[in-house]
């Protein structure tokens, strides 16, 4: 089964420092999951001034800065994964180390059929 874990916390949550060191456990877990072929993708966000969000009414886009709820906690990152079920993936995010200044939360994936395969590329490779 996949899931989306998306961790949200306090933007100031993390000092600088401890950031870092937070970023690399990340960065640890992932390979771990990919050597048990259970991670499909994770990323830290940007801050949430510079979400920009879209919605269309009658017809015509309306693009407004900013993230979309106004929360002390923010969508700050998220891993995707394929594991057995629902308790792999709270153990899974248990390790995450946003879950300990804030919250991981756990949406199973919806699975489509007949939607391209996603092709993993170096975002630096396209500038």
């Amino acid at each position: 089964m996949k899931f989306l874990l998306l961790i949200h916390s306090a933007e100031d949550a993390w000092p600088p420092d401890e950031h870092a060191v937070a970023l690399e456990e990340s960065v640890q877990l992932c390979h771990q999951l990919h050597a048990k072929h259970e991670y499909l993708g994770a990323a830290p966000l940007q801050p949430a001034e510079t979400a920009t969000c879209v919605k269309v009414r009658n017809g015509q886009p309306i693009v407004s800065d900013g993230p979309y709820v106004e929360t002390k906690e923010q969508l700050g990152g998220y891993f995707l994964i394929d594991v057995k079920d629902r308790e792999a993936a709270i153990a899974i995010a248990a390790q995450i180390p946003g879950s300990r200044r804030g919250t991981t939360e756990i949406r199973p994936v919806v699975e489509v059929t007949n939607l391209p395969h996603m092709i993993p590329y170096n975002i630096q490779d396209q500038q």
